[in-house]
């Protein structure tokens, strides 16, 4: 057997599942072709095929109209520029047109005469006033907003896929031909609008793995054969170099420290809310900040096998594995669209054969038929009533990126929250303060305060800040303790601030104290302890807390009905305390990325998921979950971008307004597309029975396209 060979385009002018569905009827039964792997998101096509050359591949693309590029051979989704628009200056150009268009019809109606001379009774090029003016008027808006939807209607049509664009061009041009130039040019704006809508959004997502390449440094540190240092380009760097590390360096690549000890932020990859202290033997992965002192490690893997490179793969991954949901009125037009055509087509050519009734009358019927099938009223139904939704979730603060994502919000079963920054407030605040023995509980603090301020290490700056307008004492011989705290000299007196590690190296540990150090821990709290030369003198506790409103928020989701999961990179101490207070229905601690994309996939089986986070660690979760959330005040930018839904407070509790709106909104589109096609199929009836006249067809497509945009207005008081 031959092998398989990949061959990847971009496809500038892939913008949704229509053509989607054009390409894989025009490649799927063509020998040689093994398999099609669609990303709408980053508008790529990978094929799977066993033939010698791509050449008669390229030849079927080109012929049903598609703009493409091969962008290599290996599989691998490449970021591309959106596909060319329409520009908003000639859609309001077209728009324009087409109200005028409506009003000169509407003024045709009246008697307008100047110097006593008939205006409506001029006549141009065999047209009265009143009749080229609104001909011109549609015409010119059809051809400054509709030509992308003539183009993509008769490409369908050539190649046999009646789809919603075929249909669409032959009912704006039936309108026309019919003397109802308004609504053609009104229909063919609305639905240039909806497309342009949802183009938008796709493109503002298409660039959240580009910026995850920003997070690890170009160039590493590293030391070469002869025992001197330099820097080189990360691409060249082996496994098994060694690197260093200085303080507030990024982290170039995946390794295992060898030297040095520091505290190392690791919420970029794993989530967690407190630096990390790393000695020897500690793995540091790619896209970490070092925070303060200098170690060296040893590389465990080259750039692209790095942590940081998985969740840039895992995101693009996720993105293109998530099926495609199509939209509900392209679901339907797969079956109503060639329905009408061959209505219309039957009606215009069967009735003068078999009963030798006038060809016009029938030409006639027919294009009545068409005007009543057109899909205006469902067209309009969908974006308006969908648009509605995201501008009534805009006045709270909340950002859908897609009116898909508020139609699926109703059906979610269960969400996965992230701890840090969604929970909680990603910000570690002194919790518990607890003098030892008979000791000054305000001198302690002051004492504890003086050390703090000398550190910008967070638990550091908790502490301090809790001793906010204390006067502080002068620091003499201030030391940074590697891993283990501060010291330096008040009063003439050695004073240590540290955890309970450096309680340990002092000899001043005991059976007490650590009663109460290990109650704080099992809170999930650091415990900070101050040492002076009579032994421990007071304990700090250092944690992350709930953010106002995070219990109620989760209460409501699970009044919703929706199973509610904590997902975190924090021990399982930290884990089990935090989910107890949420009152979450299940937790999972010591995660990585790929760990929270696997979560995500196992509830994804039981039904709709959702995913709540907030930084780039979140990212392949929330792009795999059928609706992701973004804390977007504090939030990463990757994670707000992959995100489907962005918080712009950091509120928890807009997601159960969201999920609200989703129901609402979904009952009101249904009423829409019913009444719609309750209205049509009353009207085929009379047109077939030979009661229906134009201005029944003009009521069963404008007359219900106005109720149904009045109905989704509602939308907006929800």
């Amino acid at each position: 057997m031959s092998n398989i060979t990949k061959t990847a385009y971009r496809i500038m002018n892939m913008c949704c599942p229509v053509e989607e569905a054009l390409i894989r009827k025009k490649l799927a039964s063509m020998p040689g072709i093994t398999d099609l792997t669609f990303n709408l998101m980053e508008r790529m096509l990978i094929i799977s095929h066993t033939l010698p050359a791509a050449k008669s591949i390229e030849a079927e693309l080109a012929l049903i109209g598609l703009e493409f590029e091969p962008a290599g051979s290996n599989g691998e989704a490449v970021m591309v520029p959106a596909a060319p628009q329409i520009s908003w200056q000639r859609l309001a150009a077209a728009g324009v047109f087409a109200a005028a268009s409506e009003a000169f019809e509407l003024l045709s109606e009246w008697k307008i005469t100047v110097f006593g001379i008939d205006l409506n009774a001029l006549k141009a090029g065999g047209l009265t006033l009143n009749e080229y003016l609104p001909f011109v008027l549609a015409v010119s808006a059809i051809l400054l907003g509709g030509l992308t939807m003539y183009g993509k209607g008769w490409m369908a049509i050539k190649n046999l896929n009646l789809n919603i664009n075929a249909l669409m061009s032959a009912a704006v041009t039936g309108a026309l031909i019919i003397g109802h130039y308004s609504e053609a040019a009104m229909v063919m704006l609305l639905f240039t609008l909806a497309e342009i809508i949802e183009d938008k959004a796709v493109d503002r997502a298409r660039n959240a793995v580009k910026k995850l390449f920003n997070l690890a440094p170009e160039k590493a540190t590293v030391r070469l054969s002869d025992g001197s240092w330099a820097e080189m380009d990360i691409r060249q760097v082996a496994a098994g170099s060694l690197v260093r590390v200085k303080p507030g360096e990024r982290v170039a690549m995946d390794g295992i420290v060898v030297r040095g000890q520091s505290a190392v932020n690791q919420s970029p990859i794993t989530g967690e809310s407190l630096p990390v202290e790393k000695s020897a033997g500690d793995v540091v992965y790619a896209g970490t900040i070092n925070e303060s002192g200098s170690f060296e490690f040893q590389v465990s893997a080259p750039a692209d096998g790095s942590t940081l490179a998985r969740i840039i793969r895992t995101v693009s991954e996720a993105q293109t594995s998530r099926a495609p949901i199509q939209r509900l009125i392209d679901q339907f037009a797969k079956y109503y669209t060639p329905a009408m055509f061959l209505s219309a087509l039957l009606t215009m050519i069967i009735p003068p054969l078999l009963t030798g009734g006038a060809w016009t009358n029938w030409i006639y019927t027919a294009l009545v038929l068409l005007v009543i099938g057109c899909p205006c009223a469902l067209v309009i139904s969908t974006p308006v009533t969908i648009v509605s939704g995201m501008a009534a979730a805009a006045r709270h603060g909340i950002l859908i990126k897609g009116g898909i994502f508020l139609e699926q919000g109703r059906r979610l079963k269960s969400l996965a929250l992230d701890k840090t920054g969604t929970l909680t407030h990603g910000q570690p605040r002194l919790t518990d303060f607890l003098a030892i023995g008979a000791y000054d509980g305000a001198d302690a603090v002051a004492l504890a305060a003086s050390l703090a301020a000398r550190s910008d290490h967070p638990v550091s700056t908790a502490i301090a800040q809790y001793g906010k307008g204390v006067a502080l004492f002068d620091v003499a011989d201030f030391a940074a303790i590697p891993g283990q705290g501060l010291s330096g000299v008040i009063g003439g007196e050695k004073w240590h601030l540290g955890n309970h590690r450096l309680v340990e190296e002092l000899n001043l540990c005991s059976a007490a104290l650590e009663e109460n150090i290990f109650a704080l821990e099992k809170q999930g709290k650091s415990v900070v302890a101050l040492v002076g030369k009579q032994g421990v003198r007071a304990l700090f506790a250092v944690a992350d807390t709930l953010k106002p409103g995070s219990i109620e928020a989760v209460h409501e989701l699970k009044r919703l009905g929706l199973i509610t999961t904590m997902l975190t990179g924090d021990n399982e101490h930290t884990a089990r305390a935090v989910a107890a207070q949420a009152g979450v229905d299940s937790f999972m601690g010591n995660l990585l990325p790929e760990d929270k994309l696997a979560v995500i996939e196992r509830l994804a089986e039981k039904g709709q998921v959702g995913m709540v986070g907030d930084g780039i660690n979140d990212a392949p979760a929330l792009a795999r979950a059928d609706i992701g959330f973004a804390m977007a005040a504090a939030g990463s930018d990757t994670a707000i971008e992959t995100a489907d839904v962005a918080l712009m407070d950091d509120d928890l509790g807009k997601i159960p307004r969201f999920i609200r709106l989703s129901r609402s909104t979904f009952a009101i589109l249904a009423q829409n597309i019913t009444l719609a096609l309750v209205v049509k199929a009353i009207f085929f009836i009379l047109t077939f029975m030979g009661h229906a006249t134009m201005w029944m067809a003009v009521f069963a497509d404008t007359g219900i396209s106005l109720l149904v945009v009045g109905n989704a207005l509602r939308v907006l008081r929800k």
